[in-house]
């Protein structure tokens, strides 16, 4: 299984940081690469794209299964996995302040948040004893029911995580016709619009960010479904789901890039 971006806002997957840095570019890269690295996510999702360039390398048959380095990718590929459920200890606290925090006006955003961020949360609390089972601390008896149990509940926060995500894509595309419309009456007046047209450039990019978060949970959902079915079915192709993992682990490490 893997590890969701937050839900709301990009994973992912919780709100975007309110006060991300203005003037990303003139940052100095090796003090920009400090900060991603000192993040959680930012060292969970460059292992997840070593992973699955991995996977599409063997997936492809790119190299002959009978090399020396095909079954050393392989081993490679596998130790990587059970690294990043390391990262997930604790992970579900997020969900449980998100939902707490969360701003909920009516019944079916209730809902969609519980779904969301209940699913996630059970995910990351179950992925723990997946990664005690996998490492060999605890008995391993239970490991397939527990791998189901985490793939089940991170399918069912997907489906509240993009529920909740196509209806905030809708009111952005509600909030763009305004200042639309705005800017309009102010070129007519002759009035200065330089403050709408910042407005419409930040309003943009959030709407992009939050395009490209749709896309990484249809995804990782993918992955999900896949591992519900026991890799089984016309979706759960190997070098598609590594493509779909390789997708969502780009726009998880873009989206944590330009937020630290």
């Amino acid at each position: 299984m893997e590890p969701k971006t937050s839900i709301v806002s990009s994973s992912s997957s919780k709100p975007s940081n309110p006060n991300p840095n203005p003037n990303p570019k003139n940052r100095d890269f090796l003090i920009h690469l400090e900060a991603y690295l000192a993040k959680r996510d930012g060292v969970d999702k460059l292992l997840k794209i070593s992973r699955y360039a991995s996977k599409i390398i063997l997936a492809s048959s790119v190299i002959p299964e009978s090399l020396p380095f095909s079954l050393r990718l392989k081993s490679f590929e596998s130790s990587v996995g059970v690294s990043r459920k390391a990262f997930r200890l604790g992970k579900f606290v997020q969900d449980v302040n998100a939902l707490r925090s969360a701003n909920i006006s009516s019944k079916e955003e209730l809902l969609l948040s519980i779904l969301a961020y209940g699913g996630e949360g059970l995910y990351y609390f179950v992925e723990q004893f997946v990664w005690l089972g996998k490492a060999g601390l605890i008995d391993k008896k239970n490991l397939n029911s527990l791998q189901k149990i985490s793939a089940w509940c991170e399918f069912i926060g997907y489906i509240g995580s993009v529920s909740l995500k196509v209806k905030e894509l809708r009111q952005i595309s509600e909030d763009e016709q305004c200042l639309l419309s705005t800017r309009e009456i102010s070129m007519i007046r002759g009035f200065g619009y330089a403050d709408e047209e910042e407005k419409l450039r930040k309003l943009r990019l959030k709407k992009l960010m939050k395009r490209l978060s749709v896309i990484q949970d249809f995804a990782d959902g993918l992955m999900a479904l896949a591992d519900i079915s026991d890799g089984k079915g016309m979706l759960s192709a190997p070098l598609l789901l590594s493509s779909a993992g390789l997708l969502s682990a780009l726009i998880s490490t873009h989206k944590n890039w330009i937020s630290c």
